[in-house]
């Protein structure tokens, strides 16, 4: 059985032929990053994150707003980088929702919410925080 690739698809393969190593790489550095930092993220979160009537908002200093853009701007690298991953080498989904949960967008709180209502997502998310004698994250509604 031969397999029969779009011309599109088979042009693309050939350009970015070159550069599989480099997003290989890319993909595992991304893996390992993630294995630390979204621990790191989950036990810092307060238990109530999920469950408060409204995010808090502060008063930003021009400061704050370039860290808002440089946030963004890794968000979207990060996407660009996981849609690429995703017929490339490397972790595509996951590099995906770390470009989510870096950035800053209208909606994110409810898309968050989303994600951890998710029985899976929620026990996951529980059990990183029991193993580091956190408070469970309480169950939004």
């Amino acid at each position: 059985m031969t397999l029969s690739l779009p011309p599109w698809l088979h042009q693309l393969g050939q350009t970015l032929e070159p550069w599989f190593p480099t997003l290989t790489l890319i993909g595992l550095l991304m893996a390992v990053i993630s294995t630390l930092a979204i621990p790191w993220l989950v036990i810092r979160m307060p238990a109530d994150y999920f469950t408060a009537e409204r995010r808090p908002t502060h008063y930003r200093h021009p400061g704050h707003w370039v860290l808002w853009a440089l946030r963004n701007a890794l968000a979207v690298v990060l996407l660009v980088a996981g849609l690429l991953m995703l017929v490339l080498p490397g972790q595509g989904l996951l590099t995906m929702l770390i470009a989510v949960m870096v950035s800053t967008f209208p909606g994110k709180y409810r898309l968050e919410r989303a994600i951890i209502r998710q029985h899976s997502v929620f026990r996951a998310v529980n059990w990183i925080r029991r193993r580091r004698r956190r408070e469970p994250l309480h169950y939004p509604p």
